[in-house]
């Protein structure tokens, strides 16, 4: 199939194919004259590519997962383990991330502490 018909199938663009070819991600397509052809296997790695896109993963890190892939099977326990790592990445990121809305809770109450302290000295003043 043509690279139209690859990037339909696989939910990409053209332009995303041709950069993900020229960085390596995917290999270079078989040529009939000056088209590219397209296998189902590269549909299914291109859905990979997006699919790990959306969940968070960067182009260097598939990169790494896919460096010795030529068109053969996948590397599942390279994605597994890249998968387990950005798991304990999005763990650390949650558990940052509540520590500062615990503090932001913290800071927000000793306002409301600050502000009716004010308004109690305000009052025992004003009588």
């Amino acid at each position: 199939m043509y690279i139209g018909k690859a990037a339909q199938l696989s939910g990409t663009t053209v332009k995303s194919i041709r950069h993900y070819e020229e960085i390596g991600l995917l290999p270079p397509p078989q040529r009939e004259g000056k088209y590219r052809i397209y296998s189902q296997q590269s549909v299914e790695l291109l859905t990979f590519i997006k699919c790990a896109q959306q969940l968070g993963f960067k182009l260097k890190e598939m990169q790494v997962i896919l460096q010795d892939h030529r068109g053969q099977e996948l590397p599942w326990d390279l994605a597994m383990q890249a998968i387990d790592n950005k798991k304990q990445e999005l763990m650390g990121q949650i558990q940052a991330l509540q520590e500062v809305h615990d503090s932001l809770e913290a800071f927000e109450l000793s306002l409301k502490d600050a502000q009716e302290q004010c308004q109690f000295e305000h009052l025992k003043k004003a009588s």
